[in-house]
């Protein structure tokens, strides 16, 4: 797992905070987190658990993924990986069966093209 990145984790929080238009309190209050602690987070002087970050995430409609990698708990490949099964499970027009399948060949062409490859 990597470092912390906490720095630009709070500046990305704050942006995207502002882009939602809500105030810090609003912020706070929405992810269940106090007012202070989600300041001490913006300015990069905590580290919040995954936990607090998914939190977060929701509150702000953003992916908790988005965040992790932005608090450098996932790099970006991995959340790729994580939004494309999640967008092939969500998906309502194929069932369970169907979806089992596309997971697997999905999983056999990132076996295949190794870490780093890249597509076409």
């Amino acid at each position: 797992m990597a470092a912390l990145n906490v720095g630009s984790l709070g500046e990305y929080l704050r942006e995207q905070r502002r882009t939602a238009q809500l105030s810090l309190r609003q912020l706070a209050d929405a992810a269940g987190v106090s007012n202070p602690y989600l300041s001490q987070i913006e300015r990069g002087l905590r580290k919040p658990s995954a936990e607090i970050l998914q939190q977060l995430a929701k509150a702000l409609r953003i992916s908790a993924e988005t965040l992790y990698v932005q608090a450098g708990m996932l790099d970006e490949r991995e959340r790729e990986e994580v939004e494309t099964r999640a967008a092939i499970l969500a998906d309502p027009s194929i069932n369970e069966r169907q979806k089992q399948a596309l997971l697997q060949i999905y999983e056999s062409f990132r076996k295949e093209n190794g870490p780093g490859a890249e597509g076409p």
